[in-house]
Order: structure tokens, then sequence, then C-alpha cells
């Protein structure tokens, strides 16, 4: 009864703040509903990512301190007295969580996008902060916590070689460090609650795996991973005996399935599977979609993502939450933090429409407790549904994909427009990832702006098994792209897409598969947005971080080897550099000067390849960003002049760029500033003040 009063509450707010909406002078637009402001969705958010103490006293969230993301604590009664526990006046914090002993909270952060991250601890009553790792170039990564060791934590460090990180133990108090295992070129480690490691996972150069286990102070090999099921097979934690390995496993079948392995003897048991979609993929409780046991970390419930999430439980020990949590937010809620004796979780609720929301669930009383929504501000705003549809790929591959119209366009049939639309296909990057059904903040905002959206899980794309995935090896720039093709006609066909007004957009691969897209085919797309995509594959090759050389071999699988010379051919002929003098429509690219994944030589050359031909590119850099954007003030004023570039070439609704969307944006626009209407202006205002 509780859940659906506040459901029916929920709903209340809702209808009355989109009443305010229609009549909010904050809110102008023409030609459809109000226009959504550019910081309502790409601002940071008023609170965000609830965690509740191992012992169940306090509560810890992200929230603004003078404009800047910081963690603010509060004890789990009294959350009016809440304080900002950290003072980072930088990039902000994003990624924390607690420690065991109650007592720390630690949080990761890097330098201008670097991606050399950081780890420092938080003592909450004393509210100082201390530096774990203060090493210059080094990048530092949470690897486990245990609470029979609870003053420390167990963290890699790449300090001794870039390449192959580390192991060690840091007190969380002192920051003493104590290496426990040094890497002979292992891609990752496994330990157990006592911080020995159990297991470690060696890439081979065919682009399989060697699971080795512990054998005295060494190692042996255990466990082959075939190369087709690199990306496939994951292992996902130890039991608290650490003798039990419960892995994501696709050896021997298409998708990945639940598995547990006894270390031991190499006894296995099928735990759960499902023939449409990989298990273990979907990030939830730092586990990949798996659910566990506080004590025994058996495996005790999991997600299944095909279209739309859902969740299924193991045994009865969860079936009662997993049925509650079910009823009252669909598939559309993740669990966010449990305390030690697990009667607390926190729980984060989204779908296409509603921004997250945090919650607290009780388990012993039933009852659910709403903390926070993320963007206020957009409750009741005009956000469009999301609509999953499979469409055909020329050979008969099944891609999942998900469709964003503006609100009201659909007054005759719901998801097909009244008349065809201008289209932004939005493409995801990776590509080892994959788009979701839920609230997405690009769809909203392009919806909004009237254009219709669409994402497609083209070939490569992770989460559909084995074959999907491994269908984009040696088709980056070629079935993967026809995959994105076959999906713009079947959006023409449906009289979706205006054929002469579609866009390409994305960010990473989506960037490279924007720069492809515009070379190969020329005459489908009106305009092309590239984030910091990749235009040289060879180039790209040859730069990546060193702490992804143990990855290299899954690279070269994908792409093609440059230590061949029909693997450098291929990749010459993939690369859109060399095909950019058949682009002629309009270009904007942006790129982070700090980006570690994808050089800035890479937006480099493809801008001067342009501005050198005379085809119209708009070039972005951001000095203090990476491998995306993490400052709301780089993603305001990317978002609006992005705004005013697809309004030029599709025609959709534009508020104007003004000096509000560039202030505190570390932006530059080498070439192409006069293309972008009203930045001048913008720009000469701010400097004015």
């Amino acid at each position: 009864m509780q859940v659906l009063m506040q459901a029916i509450r929920t709903k209340l707010i809702v209808l009355l703040a989109a009443l305010f909406w229609v009549a909010s002078p904050l809110a102008k637009g023409t030609d459809g509903p109000p226009l959504i402001p550019r910081e309502g969705l790409f601002g940071d958010p008023e609170k965000a990512a609830a965690k509740v103490s191992p012992d169940g006293r306090w509560l810890a969230w992200l929230a603004p301190v003078n404009g800047v993301l910081n963690v603010w604590v509060a004890p789990i009664g009294d959350l009016a007295a809440a304080a900002p526990v950290t003072a980072d006046a930088k990039r902000g914090i994003s990624i924390y969580l607690w420690a065991f002993d109650g007592a720390h909270l630690v949080y990761m952060q890097d330098e201008g996008g670097n991606e050399n991250w950081r780890l420092y601890a938080v003592d909450i009553e004393k509210r100082t902060v201390k530096d774990l790792t203060p090493f210059p170039d080094v990048r530092a990564e949470l690897a486990g916590r245990s609470r029979k060791i609870r003053e420390e934590m167990l963290i890699t460090l790449n300090k001794r070689d870039p390449r192959y990180p580390d192991l060690f133990r840091v007190n969380l108090t002192t920051g003493a460090l104590a290496l426990v295992a040094e890497n002979p070129g292992f891609d990752s480690f496994e330990a157990d609650e006592d911080f020995t490691p159990r297991v470690a996972v060696k890439i081979t150069p065919n682009a399989g795996a060697e699971i080795l286990r512990r054998k005295g102070q060494g190692w042996e090999s255990w466990l082959l991973i075939p190369p087709e099921d690199l990306l496939t097979t994951n292992i996902l934690t130890l039991d608290e005996a650490g003798k039990t390995l419960f892995m994501s496993d696709a050896r021997g079948r298409n998708t990945a399935a639940l598995r547990r392995i006894d270390i031991a003897t190499g006894d296995t048991s099928l735990l759960a599977e499902d023939m449409r979609a990989d298990l273990g993929g979907v990030i939830t409780d730092d586990l990949g979609g798996i659910i566990t046991d506080n004590d025994t970390h058996e495996p005790l419930a999991y997600q299944v993502n095909y279209e739309r999430n859902e969740y299924r439980a193991l045994g009865t020990k969860l079936q009662a939450d997993i049925e509650f949590l079910s009823r009252a937010f669909g598939g559309e809620w993740s669990l966010g933090s449990r305390s030690e004796d697990d009667t607390l979780w926190t729980i984060g609720v989204s779908s296409d429409v509603e921004p997250a929301s945090s919650y607290l669930y009780d388990r012993r009383a039933k009852t659910l407790t709403k903390l926070f929504d993320a963007r206020p501000k957009l409750v009741g705003a005009p956000l469009s549904a999301m609509r999953p549809a499979v469409i055909e790929a020329r050979d008969g591959l099944k891609l999942v994909s998900y469709l964003t119209l503006p609100k009201g366009s659909d007054q005759n049939q719901a998801g097909h427009p009244d008349t065809p639309l201008p289209m932004v296909l939005y493409v995801h990057g990776g590509p080892w990832a994959r788009d979701s059904f839920g609230y997405e903040s690009y769809h909203q905002w392009l919806a909004n702006r009237g254009y219709a959206v669409l994402s497609v899980n083209f070939r490569g794309s992770t989460g559909f098994g084995k074959a999907f995935l491994n269908a984009g090896d040696k088709e980056w720039g070629r079935k993967m792209d026809d995959d994105l093709l076959d999906a713009v006609a079947w959006a023409i066909r449906q009289r979706i897409a205006d054929p002469a007004r579609i866009a390409i957009f994305g960010g990473s691969y989506g960037g490279y598969a924007a720069l492809v897209g515009m070379t190969r085919d020329a005459d489908k797309y009106a305009c092309g947005v590239d984030l910091f995509g990749i235009s040289e594959l060879e180039r790209f090759l040859a730069t990546i971080p060193p702490y992804w050389t143990a990855f290299r071999p899954q690279f070269l699988k994908a792409l093609g080897s440059p230590d061949t010379k029909e693997g450098r051919a291929l990749l010459k002929e993939r690369s859109p550099l060399y095909q950019a003098d058949r682009i002629k429509r309009p270009m904007l690219v942006a790129q982070g000067l700090n980006d570690a994944r994808v050089k800035k030589e890479q937006s480099d050359l493809i801008v001067e390849t342009l501005k050198s031909k005379g085809i119209p590119v708009t070039y972005l850099l951001y000095n203090d960003e990476g491998h995306g954007f993490d400052k709301p003030e780089s993603n305001i004023s990317f978002v609006a002049i992005t705004e005013s570039f697809l309004g030029k070439c599709l025609g959709g609704r534009v508020a104007p760029v003004t000096a509000s969307d560039l202030k505190g944006a570390s932006l530059e626009i080498p070439v192409g500033a006069d293309a972008i209407e009203g930045y001048n202006s913008a720009k000469q205002a701010l400097e004015a003040r």
C-alpha cells in the first residue's frame, strides 16, 4: 500500500509540474513543447549516487559545493543535518564508496581528464582528506575491500611498470602501502577476503585469455578462454572462502551464462542463462548485474537486458525483494549500496522520461523512502518516450535499437511521427558497449529540439551473445557501418526520418562511425558530429595508453595488425582520414586536450585535412578535459554550439548561444568559430563581464 501511495504521489507531482512547465516563462519555445534549458539536462545533478554506510548509520551522496560536485554525509535519520566532507574545487567527484570500517569514504579523481587516477580517503568525523596515492603520472584503481581487514583496501598501481599494475594493500588512515603481488604481465587479479590473490587473468597473443590459479607462491595455468569468448567471459567474484569462482561464461555457448566453478577441482555448475542476452553485462553493485550474498558472496539475483532490463532471483532469499521492487519500479531500478547486515539498500530509479531518483529500501519493513530526485528541475518537463525497436540488418542480424521522437509529433500513432522528421543517428562508443532503454540526456535534448533520435546496437556491441559481438571483427567501417545504414533505411521506410535531413553524431567509436559515415556514405547525411573519434587507426593503435597493453591483442583481432602488410593495408583502408576528400557536408569535431585514449592528433589530423580541402568544419577543443567531458561547463557549451550547428543543417529548434553557456568552459575554437551563429557575440559578452 505504501508503494502504491508513493506512486500516486509521484504521478501527482509530475502532473502539477507539467502544468508549471506549460506556463513557465523560463521554458519558452516555438513550434512544439517548451524548450528544456540545457543546464537542466547537462548541468550537475543537485544530488546523486546515494550510498548507505556499512554500519547503517550514515548516508552519503554527491552534491555541489560552490558549483562543484563533492561528497556529503548525514546521519541516516537526520538528512537535514547533511554536510560536505570533501572540498574539491576542480573537476568534481563522481566515483566514491564506503570503506568497511564505516569511518572512511574513498574516492577517485584524475587531473584534467588524463585518467591517472588518484585515491583519496575521507575521515567523515574529522573531515580530513588523505591522498593515498600521491604519485605523479601513476594510475591507481580500487581492487577490493574486505570485512576481515576493514582499515585497508586493495588497490592497483602502475608505478613500477606503466603497462602492468601491481597489487597493493593501503591503510586508509596512514596511507601506508604494502605490496601484495607484483604483476608479471597479467590483465587482472582476483583476491580473497584476506587480500590473497587466488586467480589471475592473462591475455594471450591470439586475443584469448588464460586464467591462472595460485600454486604455492607461484601460478599455474588453469582455464583457457578462446579468442571468440574473451569479451563475453569474465570473472565476477570469489566466494567468501576464496575457493569458488563465479563467472559470466560464454564458453561452449553463444550468450554468457552465470556459472560456479570450483577452483581446486574445476567442477562447474550452471546457475542461470538466457538465450537472448549475456548475463553479467549491466553494471550494478559493482558485479556486472549480479547481486550476491553479503556473507557468502553467492549470487542471489541477476539482470537480463535484451530490449529492456528485468531482474530474476536465484533461489528464495531475495525473491520477495525482487518482486517488491519490480512491482514498484518495473525493471528500471538498480542497487546502489547495502548495509552490512543487508537490511538497508539504496536504490536508484529512472525511466526513459524520469531522470534518476534515489530511495532507501528497508528490507525488513518492506518500505521505500524517497531520498531525492537527481534533477528536480526536470520533474514535469516535456520529456519524450523512448521506444525499443528490433531492426533487421541486410544479412539477417537483429539490431536492438532505441527511438525517441519529439513530444507530440506522433499524435496519430504512437511511435510513428505524423510526418517524417529531421533525424539524428546517435552512435554509442566502445564499440564494446551497448545502448539500453532508459533516461538518456542526449536523446531528450535532441528530441526536445525537434529531432527523431535513433540509437542502434550494431554488430560488435556487447550484451547480445558472442556471435553478434564477434561479427564486428575486421568490420570497422564496413558491416558495422552497414548496420547503421540499414537502420537509417528502416527509419526512412517507416516515414520516421526525412531522408534529406539526417545527421550522424557520436563519441569515441561513435565519433569514428560519424567520420566513416560522412566519408563512406557522403550523400546520406546532411552533417556530422564527431566527439574525440578515431580518424587514423594505425596511429590509434600506436598510442593507446600503456595500461591497455595487456588488452592490445583484442584490438588487433578486431581491427587488424600493424605488424603485417595485410594488416596495415586494412587499417589504412578503414581510416576515415584517407577518405576525407569524400566528405561533402559540414562537420563539427570536439576533442579533449588530455584524452589518454584517443589522442588530440586524431582530431587535429581530420580537421587539418578538411580545412585544406575547403570542407566546412568547426573544431572545439577543451583544454581541461580527456576522453569524455566531465565538467558541466564543458557539456553545456558543447551542446549549445552543437544545437546551433544542427539547427543550421537540419532545421531543428535552437536556443541561442549565450555568454552563460560559455562561462567556465576551457573552450577554444581553432577552426570554424564564425560558422556557429551567435558564438562570437556570446564570447564577447562573456569577456566584457
